[in-house]
């Protein structure tokens, strides 16, 4: 039986804390001050509120760093939250047409209401590096829809980019690796699902929690060094040897304090999209197989 949207959200979250992400907390090093057991309890109080049958964008983002924040008391999540919101919404319509499609719909519905609800969510969370915005602030009111706003910020956040170009990273960046890497059936190795759609990401672009947060210099430094590393996992073939490079990797980055956040999040979203279209799938064939065709 296919998992429940709630169920596969906290899948996904687990997948990818229990995934060798260098520079990123995971179960094998914590870092920058927060602890796996920070970002599974996240996931757990978040989940219910994510999948909440009926609700909008707006109100799934906010209750779900709400409850977050009374869980943990740090932002351990919100970029999750906010690509997590649209694809659990996206997921209660008809599955007639395609994920991406849905997603793309539910974008353009998007209100002033989904606005003011995520930048209260922004403000309570208080990520690192926000700073102010020229225009659409979330220190202020929302005078536009959400989408709109997003697409204000999509230069310099690639979250808000999402928003604006219609999750194409993470469908044609994140979903597509994770379908290479998973063939059919998601779930069968789902950490190292998640530590190559993290790779993909970290090589695609420069991250832009540490663009936020450290500058162009070193986020742009980092991608090359992750090129780098992504050359030398590819020529080895012992997985003991693969995994010290990336621990060396992981070492080198928290010690330096780069933290490449919106990698880690677009991996969850990329995982949870790609566990989505996994479980209507799966329906879609077990309607099959109780009406079979004459």
């Amino acid at each position: 039986m296919a998992p429940g949207v709630a169920e596969l959200f906290m899948a996904v979250c687990r997948a990818e804390v229990m995934a060798l992400k260098p520079g990123n907390v995971h179960v094998h090093a914590a870092g920058h001050g927060m602890t796996v057991a920070d970002f599974l309890l996240s996931a757990e109080v978040a989940a219910p509120e994510i999948a909440r049958p009926g609700a909008s964008v707006g109100e799934r983002i906010l209750r779900a760093v709400r409850a977050t924040r009374a869980a943990v008391n740090c932002n351990t999540n919100l970029g999750i939250l906010l690509l997590a919101a649209p694809l659990a919404r996206a997921a209660e319509m008809p599955p007639s047409r395609p994920l991406r499609d849905r997603v793309y719909a539910v974008l353009g519905d998007l209100g002033v209401e989904d606005a003011e609800a995520a930048y209260e969510a922004i403000r309570l969370a208080s990520p690192g590096g926000l700073g102010r915005a020229a225009e659409h602030d979330v220190a202020g009111p929302a005078t536009v829809d959400l989408r709109t706003a997003m697409a204000a910020a999509r230069s310099r956040d690639r979250i808000a980019a999402q928003y604006a170009d219609g999750y194409r990273d993470v469908f044609e960046i994140g979903v597509a690796r994770a379908r290479a890497v998973d063939g059919k059936d998601f779930g069968k190795d789902a950490v190292s699902m998640a530590e190559a759609v993290y790779l993909e990401f970290l090589t695609a672009f420069p991250d832009s929690h540490v663009l936020r947060k450290q500058g162009e210099t070193v986020a742009t430094a980092l991608m090359s060094e992750a090129r780098e590393v992504r050359r030398q996992l590819a020529a080895e073939k012992s997985d003991a040897v693969r995994h010290d490079h990336l621990f060396a990797f992981d070492a080198r980055l928290k010690w330096q304090g780069i933290n490449p956040g919106t990698s880690a999040d677009l991996t969850v979203a990329s995982l949870f999209a790609h566990g989505l279209e996994d479980r209507e799938q799966e329906a879609k064939d077990d309607r099959n197989d109780v009406h079979p065709r004459p």
